[in-house]
C-alpha cells in the first residue's frame, strides 16, 4: 500500500512537473508579446497580482481550502509582508528583463539563482559549501557570460533586471517554504495572501507611475485595438496565475532541491519554446553559453544532493563518550526496530544482543564488530 501511495505521489509530481513546462513556455511567449505592444511592466505585473487574489477566492471553496489564516501580527510583520514586497518587485523586474532582452537569454541570465543561492546562504545563514558545489558555480558563470557576450538583442537594463528578479525570487523560494514549514499554511492561501498585500501596496505606485502615462500614451491603442491588448493582459494573468500555482504546489511537495531540478527543466522548455515560437535570432555560441549555464546549474543541484547526503551520513553517526567511561551509550539503526538505544558495557563483557565492543575502536583496531 505505501508503495502504491509513493507510486501517485511521483506521477502527480511528474504530471505537475509536465503542466508547469507547458503553462510556462505558453506564458513566456504571450508575456513577451504582451510587452512589445504594451511597454508597462509595472501594470502586467499588477493584472497579473489583481488576477490571482480574484481568482483564488473561487478555488478556495471549490477545492474547500481554509479562508482565514492563524498567524500572529508579529510573524505576519516579520515574514508575509516582506514575502510580498519581494514578489512585486521579483515580478516587475523579471518582466522588465523579459521587455528588453529576448525570452530565451533572460531565462539564461535567470540560471544565476543557484550562484545567488550560495552567496547569499553565506552572508545570511553563514552557511558553508563543499568544493563540488563552488565548483558547478564556475559553467553557469562562464555559460552566462558566452551568452551575454554573444547575445545579438543585449540590454543592459534587462540583464539587471534580470539578475535582480533571480536574486529576489532565490530569496522568495527560500522563505516561502520556511513559512509553508512554521505555519502550515496551505500554498494556495499564501500566494492569495502575498498577491493581496502585494497588490494593495503597489497601487498608490501605480497610480503615480504607469497609469498616468497609459492615458497620455496616444499613440497606445493606434497600434493595436484595444481589445487585443486587454485580452492578452488577462491571458498572462491567467497563465501567471496557472504558473503559480503549480509551482507553489511543488514547493509543497517537494525538497528544495528537487523543485530546483525541475525548476531547471522548465528553464530549458521555456528557452526552447521561445526560440521556436519567436524566432529569436540566436547563434551558435550564444547557444553554447545557454546550454553550458544549464549543464552548470544540473552539476549544481547534484553537488548540492551529494553534500546533503554527506550532512545525512554524519549526522548519523553515533556519539561516542570518552573512552574511559564504563557505561557508553550507543545510537544506532537496527533490523527490526526504529531507533535504539544500547548500552555498551566494558570491553570484557562479551558482545549479546545487539551490544558491541568499542575498546577496538577506541585503540584503532581495525577488528570492530558491527551490530
Amino acid at each position: 500500500m505505501a508503495t502504491d501511495s509513493q507510486a501517485r505521489e511521483i506521477l502527480y509530481v511528474v504530471l505537475l512537473c509536465f503542466v508547469w513546462y507547458g503553462v510556462s513556455s505558453g506564458n513566456g511567449v504571450i508575456l513577451k508579446t504582451v510587452l512589445n505592444d504594451f511597454p508597462y511592466p509595472i501594470t502586467v505585473t499588477m493584472v497579473q497580482l489583481l488576477t490571482a487574489t480574484l481568482l483564488s477566492g473561487p478555488l478556495f471553496s471549490l477545492w474547500g481550502i481554509r479562508t482565514t489564516v492563524d498567524i500572529n501580527r508579529t510573524y505576519y510583520w516579520k515574514l508575509i509582508v516582506p514575502l510580498a514586497f519581494g514578489k512585486f518587485f521579483a515580478s516587475v523586474s523579471s518582466h522588465v528583463s523579459i521587455w528588453k532582452v529576448p525570452v530565451s537569454y533572460a531565462h539564461t541570465v535567470k540560471a544565476t539563482m543557484p550562484l545567488f543561492t550560495v552567496i547569499l546562504s553565506r552572508i545570511i545563514l553563514q552557511e558553508k559549501q563543499t568544493f563540488k558545489v563552488y565548483f558547478s558555480l564556475i559553467p553557469i558563470v562562464i555559460g552566462v557570460l558566452i551568452a551575454t557576450a554573444s547575445e545579438i538583442s543585449f540590454n543592459m537594463i534587462g540583464l539587471i533586471s534580470a539578475l535582480l528578479a533571480t536574486m529576489g525570487f532565490s530569496l522568495q523560494h527560500t522563505f516561502s517554504k520556511k513559512v509553508l514549514c512554521e505555519t502550515n499554511i496551505h500554498h494556495l492561501r499564501l500566494l492569495h495572501v502575498l498577491a493581496r498585500l502585494a497588490f494593495m501596496f503597489f497601487l498608490p505606485v501605480w497610480f503615480i507611475y504607469d497609469f498616468r502615462k497609459i492615458l497620455h500614451d496616444d499613440d497606445l491603442f493606434q497600434q493595436k485595438d484595444s481589445f487585443t491588448i486587454l485580452f492578452l493582459l488577462f491571458t498572462d494573468g491567467l497563465c501567471n496565475f496557472a504558473q503559480n500555482i503549480v509551482a507553489f504546489s511543488l514547493i509543497s511537495l517537494v525538497s528544495p532541491l528537487t523543485y530546483s531540478v525541475c525548476n531547471t527543466a522548465k528553464r530549458i522548455s521555456v528557452i526552447a519554446v521561445s526560440l521556436i515560437l519567436l524566432g529569436n535570432p540566436v547563434t551558435a555560441t550564444n547557444f553554447f553559453g545557454m546550454m553550458l549555464a544549464i549543464f552548470g546549474v544540473l552539476l549544481y543541484n547534484k553537488a548540492k544532493y551529494d553534500a546533503n547526503q554527506e550532512k545525512q551520513k554524519a549526522a548519523a553517526l553515533p556519539f561516542i563518550a570518552h573512552k574511559n567511561d564504563a557505561n557508553l551509550l550507543l545510537k544506532y539503526e537496527d533490523d527490526h526496530h526504529n531507533t535504539v538505544i544500547g548500552k555498551l558495557y566494558p570491553a570484557s563483557v562479551p558482545k549479546k544482543n545487539g551490544y558491541v565492543r568499542l575498546h577496538q575502536m577506541m585503540n584503532g583496531s581495525p577488528n570492530l564488530q558491527n551490530v
